[in-house]
């Protein structure tokens, strides 16, 4: 009789021909119910074959996508444990084709969400870094620091190349403007539950629910939750707040800083946050 995985991979996209925004929206149908987990993960950090092992314990553990970061030199919208990973990452020689290699290794197996500054999609050309983008598996693109009036080009790319272009809304996003954004996002809408950068907070689930509400009356496509979410107990409750995904970031940049084996610290994070998402 063969033994059962005690820690089974949820390996569960088809492996068929699908759109990135197929695949996103399958990954939030299967956590109907309760939320989606998007682990994130600095590509490159601290190496870019321990970057690659960290994103397949997320998929061993749990995830149901992935949200990568491309390093950069100047990351606005991360707090200081993710700026230093970009740093660390980048010094170690991390290039957005390494990182886009690391995209290629994980996106059999979950979705495959790339976190990207503009300057790096502009100074590759949109269309060109969409077509490298889709060509490696990639299902959707975060740009945080793009505004909307100049998204047309860089979200056409995308819909040519079948990449989902994921915007992004914060509690200070005017409800007219919060509309507008929503009817056009596509793959999810991040959310993002306070104002500032990226870190561990103590927000609860009254917060998690005024700014999701308000997202939630909006868009017609999943809503995700981010910056900020650091415990199990957060993401659960951003869960019962109405998120369709949660995405936990600095709490697993950390972990990687800190251990001696990286994958094997976040893979057991990430299982603790899947297992309290379980409805």
């Amino acid at each position: 009789m063969s033994e059962t995985p005690s820690k089974p991979a949820r390996d569960r996209v088809p492996a068929v021909p699908r759109t990135g925004h197929d695949r996103i929206a399958a990954a939030f149908a299967l956590r109907r119910g309760s939320a989606a987990l998007m682990p994130y993960l600095m590509g490159g950090f601290p190496d870019m074959a321990t970057s690659r092992a960290i994103g397949e314990a997320y998929a061993d553990n749990g995830a149901d996508l992935v949200e990568l970061g491309v390093p950069f030199s100047d990351p606005l919208a991360d707090g200081t444990v993710i700026h230093a990973a970009g740093t660390a990452a980048l010094r170690a020689g991390a290039t957005l084709d390494g990182v886009l290699g690391v995209a290629q290794a994980l996106a059999p197996r979950l979705p495959v969400v790339v976190m990207c500054y503009v300057n790096l999609v502009l100074a590759r050309g949109p269309d060109a870094f969409a077509k490298a983008a889709s060509e490696v598996g990639v299902s959707g693109l975060i740009v945080p620091d793009l505004p909307f009036e100049e998204a047309p080009e860089i979200e056409q790319a995308c819909e040519a190349h079948a990449v989902a272009l994921v915007p992004l809304v914060a509690p200070t996003t005017p409800d007219a403007r919060l509309a507008k954004i929503g009817r056009r996002a596509h793959g999810f809408l991040y959310t993002v539950s306070v104002t500032g950068t990226t870190g561990e907070r103590l927000d609860g689930e009254d917060e998690y629910r005024a700014i999701l509400g308000r997202v939630r009356q909006r868009t017609q496509v999943p809503v995700a939750l981010g910056f900020g979410i650091a415990t199990p107990a957060q993401a659960a409750a951003a869960a019962r707040a109405g998120a369709d995904g949660v995405i936990v970031g600095t709490r697993l940049v950390r972990a990687a800083a800190e251990s001696d084996d990286p994958a094997a610290a976040t893979g057991e994070i990430v299982a603790g946050f899947a297992a309290g998402l379980i409805r």
